[in-house]
């Protein structure tokens, strides 16, 4: 038993209560002992007022154990025969003051037994558990809502872990601060050999006569054979046999639209014994529409990109960049826009803007072709198409050189000494020498703290610099950290295009700092790192990490002579021009829609011009020194590309003459093809806790009203409210069925006139169906929050809890009664005193022992000698009211009483005479 308060911090109040006591104490000016009785009185009601306040709570611990079994019936688990063999083991350990309740869970929670303390367990589950969903969450709600509310317990959960819906940790959070503990026990997934259709995609909007990449991804926990069919509007296209592997599988094909307006595709998997009907099937609705038309802006001796897509059924216009539009509608009837070696100088920045508005805003593609006047090479560098396109200009001019700034950090520790330092200060030196005078160079060696031996500023004289780099002695130990923050800080303020960083160590460091925070803020500066470990002893995991953050190269180096070719070599490539001419093979990395196309491999190619690519592009082609050949994002609403080589031939090399070289453009092209109509509109579908929600995107941000009506595949009208959540976007609650859904799309524009869309979308099946196997991390995590465990046995199941479980009784309403009663004890004593107070009740007590009921007799008024008859006696008032003879008329006309005065006194008067009456029978006393 014990007491707790709910609000410890209103004993604060306390303060201003004895406070408040104290000046009643000094200033008031009755008798000594009433004063500090009062004051008692006061302070103890003030404390029990103030204790009230707080709501303390009497604790009564409560026998035996709570607990609530948990089980998941969902889709994934099959059978629960594991789980009610858990339950029954674990009964059969509890006491007789033990109570528990069995509740089960899929896509909604259910009760199987009350909770009680019956002995006997349930030997089937019979409530109505949806099991095409796991909503942990609500379970875990469920089941605490079992528990009393004022007491702790225990939930076991039986379960693989796996959640569809809900977050499970943000109920596990409020259990905890219950003092509601979560026990797990890892379920086994159902068993059984599972293929599934994972992923369909389709380009959402196709042109007629295009060759639309569908990309089929299959699932499968088995090596198994299958056989895919593909159908389009209902009719099979395509039925192939593959050989699924155990893991995701893609499957790339090609469908060329024959139909327009809205096509449903169907992709399905049959294999032998498969566990799950319900993934084998998946759609995708696409929009064909006619035939596309292309800009191509190019200057002479570009190569001819027109002819290349003569085969794709496309339409394009060439013109020269002086010709370009100047005005937005000149943009907007193109579907995409070529620049094929423009350079900068020839294009207004007008112009560029209105291009890179019909991108963003409209959806139109754009593709970008090197060549010797294109991208840095050709002023591209920070203007409105450097912004569209997925990689950056770092210069502007013909073969212009980046500024650079170089800091070499070299390990001097005594390991170092003999011929590893030698040849580290003959490589250093080599760096030297690869420099031009204008870079910046900064060289800091280091053992146990960092030394600097070349200040970091303009290298001004080679000659010196390798004078200084070669009187170097090898020092003490060795202390990383401290001498790569030095360098961080030395070049984060500089005003320079590239930055770089090159550490050579061949030891470990001392101590440990923050290596990732410092070089993730040095990458906001343009700072890039490379490391070398050098021999065994260096601490590789630490500088293959540094070098991975700092988005440079590691080198492990176990023989010390390399060491020059090496610093050499990142010197060059930080101070390398944009023209890489050194013929390579592009490395192809795997982006599923052009895995076909790159299927058996690459030609050759002569050079590039070398860029960055941005965080969010994909790179599906990298160069030898891992720059981008070909890189891709999603700029806006549209889609843009940007090939490093060229068209003719000259720097592509083998390439111009590939077989795959027409397919090549082709599917670049028509990957930048926007996706919707003049009034386009992006529609996403996505689970959200536990709701579908359909999402609207206009392209132009437009906020006139819409109307959309929502039609199954098989015709039945779907109620969705499609609300209005910010300028052009639009949000709707979809049914939770999976299947295919066709959108209509009115919408009045600011003349009256009625412009109707179309488009569909599809709710793929739940991922309840996908074999993900036993989540156990994630049963952990619920358990650890809670101060839970894994169950190795059912017995464990009622061990003592942690904090036990108890009841709370409060006892604010006592403390309230306590606090009037004193109250009135201390009127009592500010009326009448400690002796008045004390006097009337012993003399109280005399009166009823000897006549009890005898009245108290008035005097006789000096004014008159008659004997008083019994009809004059009255008994005496409260508060000293002093009781008058009646007399006859005669007497009071004749001779006033001279108790009475002649006139009927003020107030003020009255007052004053009831303060002297009082005072008069208190002298008495």
């Amino acid at each position: 038993m014990g007491i707790e308060v709910k609000y410890p911090i209103l004993f604060l109040l306390l303060i201003p209560a004895v406070l408040i006591v104290f000046l009643f104490i000094r200033n008031h000016r009755g008798k000594g002992n009433e004063k500090f009785w009062i004051a008692v009185l006061r302070l103890f009601i003030f404390s029990l007022l103030i204790i009230a306040l707080t709501i303390p709570q009497v604790v009564l611990p409560v026998k035996g154990q709570t607990v609530v079994f948990l089980a998941d019936r969902s889709a994934s688990i099959g059978t629960n025969e594991e789980a009610l063999a858990w339950i029954e083991n674990s009964i059969s350990h509890s006491k007789n003051d033990d109570q528990f309740a069995v509740a089960a869970f899929g896509k909604n929670a259910v009760l199987e037994q009350n909770l009680g303390r019956n002995r006997e367990a349930i030997n089937e589950f019979n409530g109505m558990a949806d099991d095409s969903q796991s909503n942990l969450e609500a379970g875990l709600q469920f089941a605490a809502s079992l528990i009393p509310r004022e007491s702790s317990g225990r939930i076991v959960l039986m379960t693989d872990g796996n959640e569809t819906e809900g977050e499970s940790l943000e109920a596990a959070a409020v259990l905890k601060n219950r003092n509601i503990e979560i026990d797990h026990v890892p379920l086994r997934t159902a068993a059984g050999d599972d293929v599934s259709i994972s992923e369909l995609n389709v380009p959402p909007s196709i042109y007629l006569g295009e060759e639309a990449p569908i990309t089929i991804e299959v699932t499968s926990n088995i090596a198994k054979e299958a056989d895919i069919r593909l159908s389009v509007n209902h009719k099979e296209v395509l039925k192939e046999t593959v050989q699924v592997n155990e893991g995701k599988n893609v499957y790339t094909f090609t469908h060329k639209a024959d139909t327009t307006g809205l096509t449903v595709y169907k992709a399905e998997i049959a294999a032998d014994r498969d566990a799950y009907s319900e993934n084998n099937t998946l759609h995708s609705v696409v929009n064909v529409k006619g035939t596309p038309k292309v800009l191509i802006v190019q200057g002479e001796e570009a190569g001819d990109i027109a002819n290349l897509l003569k085969g794709s059924g496309l339409d394009t216009d060439t013109v020269i960049p002086e010709k370009l539009p100047t005005v937005l509608s000149g943009y907007l009837q193109y579907q995409s826009i070529i620049f094929n070696n423009v350079p900068a100088t020839v294009i207004s920045e007008k112009q560029m803007i209105l291009m890179e508005k019909a991108v963003k805003e409209f959806g139109t593609g754009f593709i970008m072709f090197g060549g010797e006047e294109s991208f840095g090479l050709g002023g591209y560098f920070k203007t409105p198409i450097e912004k569209l396109l997925p990689v950056n200009m770092d210069i502007k001019g013909k073969k212009e050189m980046p500024s650079l700034g170089l800091v070499l950090v070299m390990d001097r520790s005594g390991s170092m000494a003999g011929n590893k330092i030698e040849l580290a200060k003959e490589a250093a030196a080599r760096s030297v020498e690869l420099l031009r005078e204008e870079d910046t160079l900064g060289f800091i060696a280091f053992d146990d703290r960092p030394w600097e031996i070349l200040e970091t500023k303009p290298l001004k004289d080679k000659k010196k610099a390798i004078e200084k780099i070669k009187s170097i002695t090898p020092g003490g130990g060795t202390e990383i950290f401290t001498s790569l923050e030095q360098a961080y800080n030395e070049l984060e303020d500089l005003q320079l295009q590239r930055k770089h960083i090159i550490l050579l160590t061949d030891g470990q460091s001392a101590t440990n700092g923050d290596y990732e925070l410092l070089i993730e803020s040095g990458k906001e500066k343009n700072i890039t790192l490379s490391t070398v470990a050098l021999g065994q002893d260096a601490d590789r995991g630490l500088l293959e990490e540094l070098a991975g953050m700092g988005s440079g190269r590691f080198y492990d180096v176990t023989d010390s002579s390399v060491i020059p070719s090496i610093l050499s070599r990142e010197t060059v490539m930080a101070t390398r021009t944009y023209i890489e001419d050194n013929p390579f093979y592009p490395s192809i990395q795997p982006y599923p829609d052009w895995s076909s196309l790159f299927e058996k491999g690459v030609p050759e190619m002569n050079a590039y011009i070398a860029s960055t690519a941005k965080p969010r592009a994909q790179v599906p082609l990298l160069s030898e020194k891992k720059d981008p050949v070909l890189a891709e994002w999603q700029y806006g609403m549209g889609w843009t590309a940007a090939f490093t080589s060229d068209i003719s031939g000259k720097w592509s090399g083998e390439w111009a003459s590939w077989e795959k070289w027409p397919s090549f453009i082709n599917q670049l092209v028509t990957k930048t093809l926007p996706q919707y109509e003049s009034e386009p509109y992006r529609v996403d579908v996505e689970n959200k806790d536990g709701s579908t929600v359909l999402r609207l995107e206009s392209a132009a941000s437009i906020t006139l009203p819409i109307e959309t009506s929502i039609v199954s595949e098989t015709g039945e009208q779907v109620e969705a409210n499609m609300r209005l959540t910010a300028p052009g976007k639009y949000e709707a609650l979809m049914p939770e069925s999976a299947g295919m859904y066709f959108l209509n799309i009115k919408q009045t524009d600011q003349n009256g006139n009625d412009q109707i869309h179309q488009t569909g979308f599809t709710i793929p099946y739940s991922e309840e169906y996908l074999q993900k196997g036993t989540n156990k991390e994630h049963l952990k995590s619920l358990s650890k929050m809670t101060g839970g465990k894994e169950l190795a046995s059912g017995e464990e199941a009622f061990r003592p809890l942690k904090k036990p479980a108890s009841t709370k009784q409060p006892i604010s309403e006592w403390l309230l009664l306590a606090a009037f009663l004193f109250f009135f004890s201390e009127i009592a004593v500010r009326r009448f005193g400690l002796t008045g107070l004390a006097a009337g009740i012993l003399k109280k007590n005399r009166k009823v022992k000897e006549k009890p009921d005898v009245p108290m007799k008035i005097p006789k008024l000096k004014a008159s000698r008659k004997k008083t008859s019994p009809s004059d006696q009255v008994p005496v008032k409260l508060l000293g009211e002093i009781p008058i003879k009646e007399t006859s008329e005669k007497t009071k006309t004749k001779k006033p009483n001279r108790l009475k005065p002649a006139s009927e006194p003020s107030p003020k008067e009255k007052e004053e005479r009831m303060k002297r009456l009082l005072d008069a029978k208190n002298r008495k006393k």
